[in-house]
């Protein structure tokens, strides 16, 4: 996973505002070429977007998050940009024109959280039911499931399970004493 992604994070356009997400190793740097710095950590900030000509593409929010305690477990950035198909278009056709960078495949984001350790495998499962959810009851459901619940669950019966066999073995291995 030495690769830089970057997605539209938020729905299709025309949309109010569209939020593309850069994660990777060179998630840094590609906000340095669209906007000339880095950001404060985790603090939002106005700033233009251009283009490696120069032509500004937009003026949008930017957020910075290094390191590993992010939702992918690597560096990343995101960039809250106007919503219109233009701009989100102009936007990650100069992503794609950056070197080390590509996009996306589907469900990717998830998978380098998951591989990263930043989530488990029933909270992965729950966020792809929570983005395929219909139903109320489907949305409950999937809350549950990406917040964690199920995971604390399985681990507190894994626990008590673990506690079982454990006095099961003292129970074998000492029998003859009291």
């Amino acid at each position: 996973m030495d690769e830089t992604i970057y997605a539209l994070s938020s729905g299709a356009p025309p949309a109010a505002i569209g939020v593309i997400r850069i994660s990777g190793p060179r998630a840094g740097d590609s906000l340095v070429q669209l906007c000339g710095s880095l950001p404060s950590a985790r603090s939002p900030r106005l700033r233009s977007l251009r283009a490696a000509d120069g032509e500004m593409l937009d003026r949008a929010l930017v957020l910075w998050f290094p390191g590993t305690a992010t939702a992918t477990g690597e560096d990343l950035a995101e960039l809250h940009c106007h919503g219109g198909r233009a701009v989100v278009a102009a936007l990650m056709a100069a992503l794609g024109a950056m070197d080390g960078l590509r996009e996306a495949e589907p469900g990717e984001f998830t998978r380098r959280a998951f591989a990263n350790g930043r989530i488990d495998l029933a909270e992965a499962e729950g966020l792809a039911d929570l983005l395929s959810a219909e139903t109320e009851l489907q949305r409950r459901g999937a809350m549950l499931a990406a917040g964690g619940a199920l995971s604390q669950r399985i681990e507190a019966w894994r626990d008590r399970l673990l506690g079982f066999a454990a006095a099961i073995e003292a129970v074998i291995d000492f029998a003859d004493e009291d």
